[in-house]
């Protein structure tokens, strides 16, 4: 009655090839405790949660990578590290994800369940449960195969006030990881790089990392995952949120020679570069070195480094020291170098 091998209007119409589809790719697909219940929410306790602190994190998030597959990481495992994330850039513990799915039609089912079986690998990964979950179908032509919306729920740590206008002059600015692996990698898989390497994304959750620093005992002023933008866009913002100034030192840049290469090939900056599993974080000089050293201690902060600091003017400004010992400002893009990258 239905195509088996790819999806149709069908698959998004309520009826039967809707609820098989539902069964054997995403419930069981996912694994999770409750969603073969089929039910329109999930419950989850509140007493249980606020153990682990006492203000609960949320937020949601789309991903319309192209494409779907590529070194390091697809769309599905891009999705739930994303939403990790966002939520651990709180200072969050991630518990909770729900996923939206719109399916364009002729999509092959195989594709689909490589997917949800990535996005099931990586939130057990991260620790996290996908509970819920919506899918529509649409005519062929009116999406690119596969998008996902996703949303998560966590819980912040009593005492933790981690946001964007709390840098203060004299914090020291530390990246966990070198910088533009994912802008990098998505460009390869596009073939619009005709370079040999073995350069993935970095794609991972940094929930793991965000709570050995936190352990460490520093007051973490700003924290935030660098992803489109990259680091020079979160720097800016934290910059004007703060009303503070900014200093970089590209010397102490990490950034990898796969990337440094095609960057000097193709004219681009690694500042502005996404990452997908590479956070800034913000803390006072006095705790830098042992926040360093909590990161390098996880796999996703062994390359860690202290990139700059802050100061007290221009406000709002971000001033790159260069290697020549010139000065240049660091502005947000006015466009994107790199459409659709998560």
């Amino acid at each position: 009655m239905f195509d088996k091998e790819l999806i149709t209007l069908a698959h998004g119409a309520g009826g039967t090839a809707m609820r098989r589809l539902i069964e054997d790719v995403f419930v069981a697909g996912f694994a999770t405790p409750g969603l073969s219940a089929l039910e329109d929410q999930a419950e989850f306790g509140l007493a249980a949660l606020m153990e682990h602190g006492d203000r609960l994190a949320f937020t949601t998030d789309t991903f319309v990578v192209a494409p779907l597959f590529f070194s390091g990481g697809d769309i599905g495992s891009l999705a739930v590290a994303g939403t990790v994330n966002d939520l651990a850039m709180s200072g969050a513990r991630p518990f909770y994800l729900s996923c939206g799915f719109v399916l364009e039609e002729g999509l092959p089912i195989d594709t689909l369940r490589r997917v949800v079986r990535s996005m099931r690998q990586m939130a057990d990964s991260a620790g996290v449960q996908i509970v819920t979950g919506d899918t529509k179908v649409v005519e062929k032509g009116a999406a690119d195969q596969l998008f996902i919306n996703t949303a998560g729920v966590g819980v912040i740590p009593r005492g933790v006030q981690v946001s964007a206008s709390r840098a203060q002059v004299g914090d020291k600015v530390i990246v966990s990881g070198d910088i533009g692996r994912h802008g990098i990698a998505i460009l390869m898989a596009r073939e619009q790089l005709a370079l040999q390497s073995n350069l993935s994304s970095d794609c991972q959750p940094l929930g793991a990392l965000v709570s050995q620093i936190l352990l460490a005992g520093s007051d973490v002023h700003c924290l935030r995952d660098a992803t489109r933008g990259g680091v020079a866009t979160v720097l800016k913002e934290f910059a004007e949120s703060s009303n503070v100034a900014i200093q970089l030192v590209e010397s102490a840049l990490p950034v990898d020679a796969s990337v440094r290469g095609a960057c000097e090939i193709l004219g681009l900056d690694p500042l502005y570069l996404a990452n997908e599993g590479t956070l800034v974080a913000v803390v006072p000089s006095k705790d830098a070195d042992k926040v360093v050293k909590a990161m390098q201690s996880t796999p996703a902060g062994r390359r860690a480094a202290v990139i700059g600091e802050v100061t007290s003017s221009p406000a709002g400004r971000v001033v790159l020291e260069t290697q020549m010992g010139g000065k240049r400002v660091v502005e947000m893009l006015a466009g994107d170098q790199l459409p659709r990258i998560c």
